[in-house]
Parts: structure tokens; sequence; C-alpha cells
């Protein structure tokens, strides 16, 4: 039982004759606390913390960075815990000097 090289060409297009695209798979990215293999998220290291802040001064949410659940959540409190000691800004300078709009 011998393959035939058209019957297997014509299975590899799609119905307007254009080849057909294999299966893209990306790789997973590994949660880059789990790869330094870090056991705990220190609240005053702030270079490591703004990493995982947005340019907004919001938390980056996990399919963005990258970490694992259990990782995030550290991440999380860690950047409560250094916002609340004022390492962190719970917001932006121009933000802040601007005030809110939408609020009366």
């Amino acid at each position: 039982m011998a393959i035939d090289p058209e019957e297997n060409a014509e299975a590899q297009t799609d119905d307007a004759g254009r080849p057909r695209r294999q299966g893209f798979s990306r790789r997973r990215r590994r949660c880059p606390l789990c790869a330094g293999r870090m056991k705990l998220v220190d609240y005053k290291d702030v270079a490591f913390l703004r990493r995982f802040i947005s340019d907004r001064a919001r938390a980056e949410p996990r399919r963005k960075v990258g970490t694992c659940a259990r990782h995030q959540r550290a991440v999380a409190r860690a950047i409560k815990r250094a916002r609340h000691v004022a390492l962190l800004p719970y917001t932006v300078d121009h933000i802040r000097k601007m005030g809110n709009p939408f609020r009366s």
C-alpha cells in the first residue's frame, strides 16, 4: 500500500489550491520567577517589582508578564506592600498633578 505523491499533495492544499499552513505551536513562556528559582518575592526590591508594573503604575496581568499563578499572587502582594510603605506609587505622577477628569 504505497502513498501516491499526487494524492498527498492534494491533501496539503486548501479549497483555493493554496498550500495549507502547518500547525504552529508556540513555545510556552516559562515563569521568570520559577526559572530563577526564587523562593519568595521581596517587596523591598523595587527595581525587580517595576518589571511587573505598567507605565500607568498598574500591576501587569499574567498573560503579559508570563508568571505562574502562584508567583503572580506573590508579586501582587509584594506590589501592595511596597505601595503601602511608599516604595512604589499608587498612581503616576502626571495623573496625580492633573487630577481625575471624571470626578466632579
